[in-house]
Parts: structure tokens; C-alpha cells; sequence
């Protein structure tokens, strides 16, 4: 009976864990849609760097809270156990009991010597005893403390800018990936559709050169240009393939997890792209990165100030109760002490001018190297403006040549299968055409990341 329900219980545990495993693996296979949007919402929750940055920001929140508990009373409380092999001893000598004399006799010197009490000895200990101490101390006064307390405060401000950098530089590359394996799957899907117009084409030559309308010649050729597309859909399918996987690691997803892109290159390519072609506003006081180099500047000012505040005394009040289990006959040590201790700095030596001036020295660096990358910031937004600028005109260009090359290349198939011209001329049509179109697409990915690019930079 036993062996009975040990087999059920068995065989139910093996039931739920293979539905759980099943369950996971049904969940990892479901497809999962993303917008642009989501796909970036989806990053600021999974991405490891945007995770890690975050755990930063926790870190330095807790190293306020440590901080801040440096200046507040500490208790402690401590428990010795003390066993001793030999208690010393002390005695206070004896004494003569007179009263042991004979009264109304003459005392002799062996009389006296035998009315002689000696001293009991008193020990000055306890062979095994556990004492149990009480402290409390309280800082009263450090300008290192105060110090140090401001320094973690700006330390929390600069994880938080840290987090919020990370979050715009995830921001952009996901937008990036994800153009990137749109252009190609727009890529793959007219070169596919040139495929099955050339694979048509050569079936209808084929038949026509059974009846002795075409060259061999001609049908050799058309063979190269179907070749040619099933190899580059072949480089394309694994372009995307690798494009596709570089998305899902940005966003911190399983790279093995189906997903379907929603977004459409016409769809991207709206009105909120054009938004800076007119020359738009760029406040540096607003960029996370100038904010990181505001908070590094601060950080090297209370660090001239902690090296100042060394000066200062140091000033701590405490209070200490002792409590031993077994108290010794002769106990000289206090159960209860309070008092204040003092730390005065006199003389190092000139170590702390020394100090003082090379924190200064990397202050005024540090300001440097504040007002060279406030420089360098202006330029790259003015170098990223100009680069939109003229990356939405060369679309503009691109976009007019594709069209014109597929009215192009359509009609030449049109004038090839009525033997209007040569296989050649239908040849140069099509890698006209396929030169047009790696040109718009290139066109493209570049103002879309240009736009991102000025995203990044005005921390849209």
C-alpha cells in the first residue's frame, strides 16, 4: 500500500514539473510584437547595462544610509569569558588576640608569639567569571563626517545621471537595431519579388526559345541574374539573422525568443522625423552627460573641502557599563564611566598643505576638462544637426532614383520579352535597379540613426 502512494506521488510531481517545463517552453515559442516603442520600454526594463546601472544607483543609496549612521549613536554591547589557572592572592598580615593570655600573669615572649593570629589571605579575582560590557558612543563633532555626508549625496546624483546617460545610449542603439532589420527585411522582400520576375521571365524565354524566338545566349544570362538575386537574398536572410539576435541581446531579451518587428519603414519615417529640420535648441544645462561633469566637479570640491576639514578636531562623547557575573572580594574597576575624547590635530608636517594643493590642482583639472567637453558636447550636436540635415536630403535623392529605377526596370522587362532590346540592356537595368535600391536603404538607416543621433544628444 505504501509502495502504492509513493508511486502516485511520484508520478503527480513528474506530471507538474513536465506541464511547468512545458508551459516555459510554449511561452519562449509564442511570438512576441514590438514596436519601436515597446522595444525600447522593454530595454529600460531588461537591458543588463541599464539593470547594472540601476544596482549602482541602490548601492549609493545604501552608502547614504552608512554614512549617515556613522554620526548617530552606536551601541555595543560585548560579552568576555575570562578562566584564570591561579587567583592572586593578598592578605593584610595578622594579629595578636590578647585575649587568649592568662590574666594576672607575666607574658613571655613564647606567650605573645602564641596569641599571634595570622591573616586570612584575600583573593584579588575569580577562578572562571563572564563580564558583560555596555558601550555607547556618540560623535559630536567631525568635519569629515560632514563632509563625507555631502560627498555620498552627490555620489547617489551621480549614479542617477550614470543611469539616466545609459538609458538614452540604450535608447539609440536599440533604434538603430531595430532600423537595421527593417532596411533588410525591405531589402529581402523586393529582391525576392525581382527574383520571382526574373524566375518568370526565364521561364517564359525558355519557352520561347523552344519555338526559336531566343539564343542560348539569353538564357544563360538570365540564369547569372537569378543566381545572382538567390544570393543575395541568401546574405540578406543571414544579415538579418545576426541583426535580429543583436536586437534581442540589446534589449535584454532570450535570443532565441521569436518576436515580430510592427514598425514598416513608411511607418518610421513620419512627420516626428522631420522635427529638426528646423534648427532646434540645444541646452546643455539639460544633457545628462554636462550634469556627470557638473556632479564630477562637485565631488573634487568637497574633496578639497575634506582635506581642509582635517584641521578640525574630532570630538565623540561615550558612556560604558560593566556587569561581571562573579564580582571579586576586591572589585577597584567602575560599572559605569561617561565621558568625552578629543582628537586635536597639531603638527604632520606639511602632509595636509600638501594634500590640500594637489586636491585643488585636481579641481582646476577637473574644471578643464568640464569646459572641454562643454565644448566638445556643442560641436558633436551641431556636427550630428548638420549630419541630419543632409542625410534627410540625400534620402529625399535616393528615394526619387529607386522610383525611378523600378518604373525603369519594369518597363525594360516589358521591352525585353517583346524583343525591344537585349538581355544586356535588361542586365544593366537590374543592377541599376539593385544599386538604386542598396542606396535608398543606406540612405535610410543613415537619417534615422542621424535622427536618433540628435535624440541622444537633446535627450528626447
Amino acid at each position: 500500500m505504501m509502495n502504492l502512494i509513493r508511486t502516485f506521488f511520484l508520478t503527480l510531481i513528474m506530471l507538474i514539473l513536465a506541464s511547468f517545463a512545458f508551459g516555459q517552453e510554449s511561452a519562449l515559442k509564442d511570438t512576441i510584437s514590438l514596436s519601436l516603442v515597446d522595444a525600447q520600454k522593454y530595454a529600460a526594463e531588461y537591458n543588463r547595462n541599464i539593470q547594472a546601472s540601476k544596482i549602482d544607483v541602490e548601492i549609493a543609496k545604501k552608502l547614504v544610509m552608512e554614512t549617515t549612521a556613522m554620526g548617530l549613536p552606536q551601541v555595543n554591547l560585548k560579552a568576555d569569558y575570562q578562566h584564570q589557572f591561579t587567583v592572586p592572592e593578598m592578605s593584610f598580615g595578622g594579629y595578636y588576640n590578647f585575649g587568649s593570655l592568662p590574666p594576672d600573669q607575666f607574658v613571655t615572649g613564647s606567650d605573645l608569639m602564641s596569641s599571634y593570629v595570622p591573616g586570612t589571605p584575600i583573593p584579588l579575582g575569580v577562578k572562571d567569571n563572564t563580564t558583560f560590557t555596555l558601550s555607547v558612543s556618540q560623535l559630536i563633532f567631525s568635519g569629515e563626517y560632514i563632509v563625507g555626508l555631502q560627498a555620498s549625496r552627490v555620489y547617489k546624483e551621480l549614479s542617477e545621471q550614470s543611469l539616466a546617460v545609459s538609458e538614452l545610449k540604450t535608447k539609440e542603439s536599440v533604434a538603430n537595431s531595430y532600423y537595421v532589420v527593417l532596411v533588410l527585411d525591405e531589402n529581402i522582400a523586393i529582391l525576392k519579388s525581382s527574383r520571382d520576375l526574373v524566375a518568370k521571365t526565364l521561364e517564359e524565354i525558355t519557352k520561347m526559345r523552344e519555338q526559336g524566338f531566343m539564343e542560348d545566349t539569353d538564357i544563360d544570362q538570365m540564369k547569372i541574374n537569378l543566381s545572382n538575386l538567390e544570393t543575395l537574398i541568401i546574405s540578406f536572410e543571414g544579415q538579418r539573422l545576426i541583426s535580429i539576435k543583436l536586437l534581442k541581446l540589446q534589449i535584454g531579451m532570450d535570443i532565441q525568443q521569436p518576436i515580430k518587428l510592427t514598425n514598416d519603414i513608411e511607418s518610421i519615417i513620419s512627420a516626428d522625423n522631420m522635427e529638426y529640420l528646423k534648427d532646434p535648441e540645444f541646452i546643455i544645462e539639460s544633457s545628462p552627460t554636462y550634469k556627470l561633469l557638473q556632479i564630477n566637479e562637485s565631488l573634487q570640491m568637497l574633496n578639497v573641502k575634506r582635506e581642509k576639514s582635517k584641521y578640525l578636531p574630532t570630538i565623540a562623547g561615550f558612556y560604558q557599563h560593566q556587569q561581571k557575573l562573579k564580582t571579586p572580594a576586591l572589585d577597584f574597576m567602575p560599572k559605569d564611566l561617561i565621558g568625552l575624547t578629543a582628537s586635536i590635530p597639531i603638527i604632520t608636517s606639511g602632509q595636509r598643505i600638501s594634500k590640500i594643493k594637489q586636491a585643488e590642482l585636481e579641481l582646476e583639472k577637473t574644471r578643464l576638462n568640464k569646459d572641454y567637453a562643454s565644448q566638445g558636447m556643442v560641436l558633436e550636436f551641431e556636427a550630428a544637426l548638420n549630419t541630419y540635415q543632409i542625410a534627410y536630403k540625400n534620402y529625399l535623392t535616393n528615394k526619387e532614383s529607386m522610383d525611378l529605377s523600378v518604373k525603369i526596370y519594369q518597363k525594360n522587362n516589358i521591352k525585353y520579352k517583346e524583343g525591344l532590346i537585349s538581355s544586356l540592356d535588361l542586365t544593366q537595368s537590374q543592377d541599376q535597379f539593385l544599386t538604386a535600391q542598396r542606396n535608398y536603404y543606406t540612405s535610410v538607416v543613415n537619417f534615422l540613426n542621424a535622427k536618433v543621433a540628435l535624440d541622444r544628444i537633446l535627450s528626447k
